[in-house]
């Protein structure tokens, strides 16, 4: 007997590939249903071969459903979770809203999935950017421990939804092929949606990703910041982000430095990444072998390579990592802790209900 597995945003570029994520997935399934807005109810999307009819997001729409992905927005997660949770549903959220909630797991399966173990009902899926770098780091952390992290990103727009691609790849075709200076292409999105002010994206690197918090850094970067200390629960571990928006559809692409607690030898480094799970090593500069996002997007794994010592610090290691941040960093992730809730015999009726119905 397998799994009702529902998806709530199926219509987002998150929710389409977890469609296609869980039709490659070993998950048991019986059942796929399909929850959107109201204004996607009745339309139809295919599941290996099947049309199914998307019906709209309630508080009554999770009746049946044992596990429940969702990718449609924190304030959708907010209200709508608690429901499917009560419902008997164990929820794998993949946006920012509970990830921070210490009665919910942050995970990265191959990080730690043991933080799954006592799950109150929600498990969050870190953010992207977060992800890949803890597929990256975590063969270090255990071999040789972590200091410091600092971290460049070089962030796909696909990461920003699909009005923003469409936003990309018009501002493109205008300064490319009808002549527009990029500094007078009009933008409607990016950097940020809910922000003041819009700049264009093509041809051009905009150094904000959601808005800025109180302390000048912006949120993406916060998460970067608080998510690697949950996942890897140490508090200790500096952590610093940068992240910056390209002119790339899809993959996401890190400048990674570290310094580690003990001298870390970079063949052996290279050694630990390449027997990690998820990730995969390219790193051969004689014959410019590196991680490039045109090669990422539709891989599940995370790329390392460009792997060196600093010249400086004598425990500091430099590092280029690249990851679709739609499969690993969201849609895949989010079925492969599903699928290893099921492996653990975690996917079950939480007792007591710890997130507020509203």
């Amino acid at each position: 007997m397998g799994y009702t597995v529902a998806i709530v945003g199926a219509t987002g570029a998150v929710g389409t590939q977890m469609i296609k994520m869980l039709e490659e997935s070993t998950l048991p399934i019986d059942k796929v249903r399909l929850l959107a807005s109201a204004r996607s109810a009745g339309k139809t999307l295919n599941f290996k071969g099947q049309e199914l009819v998307i019906e709209e997001t309630t508080e009554t729409a999770f009746e049946g459903v044992d596990i429940a992905l969702f990718s449609a927005g924190g304030s959708t997660s907010a209200k709508f979770a608690p429901y499917a949770v009560k419902a008997g549903a164990v929820v794998v959220d993949n946006t920012s809203f509970f990830r921070q909630n210490p009665d919910v797991p942050l995970v990265v399966p191959e990080v730690n999935a043991h933080a799954m173990d006592a799950h109150n009902g929600i498990i969050a899926c870190p953010n992207c950017s977060t992800i890949q770098m803890m597929v990256a780091l975590e063969p270090i952390r255990q071999k040789w421990g972590l200091d410091r992290i600092i971290v460049s990103t070089y962030q796909a727009v696909s990461g920003a939804g699909a009005r923003a691609i469409e936003e990309t790849k018009r501002e493109l075709k205008e300064a490319v092929v009808d002549g527009v200076d990029p500094k007078d292409l009009k933008a409607e999105i990016l950097p940020c949606g809910g922000d003041k002010k819009h700049y264009p994206i093509a041809f051009n690197a905009l150094p904000q990703i959601d808005v800025f918090t109180d302390n000048d850094y912006t949120y993406e970067e916060m998460k970067m910041t608080n998510e690697t200390k949950k996942i890897m629960e140490d508090d200790a571990i500096k952590v610093s982000a940068t992240c910056v928006r390209v002119p790339v559809l899809s993959a996401h692409s890190e400048s990674v430095y570290i310094e580690t607690k003990d001298l870390a030898p970079i063949a052996e480094v290279k050694e630990a990444i390449a027997n990690f799970p998820g990730a995969v090593l390219e790193d051969d500069p004689s014959q410019q072998i590196y991680p490039q996002a045109v090669n990422a997007v539709g891989s599940r794994e995370t790329y390392v390579g460009r792997i060196r010592k600093d010249l400086d610090a004598e425990k500091g290691i430099h590092m280029w990592v690249v990851s679709d941040n739609l499969l690993k960093g969201a849609a895949w992730n989010s079925v492969q802790i599903a699928e290893t809730l099921h492996e653990r015999g975690l996917v079950r009726p939480t007792a007591e209900l710890k997130f507020e119905l509203k």
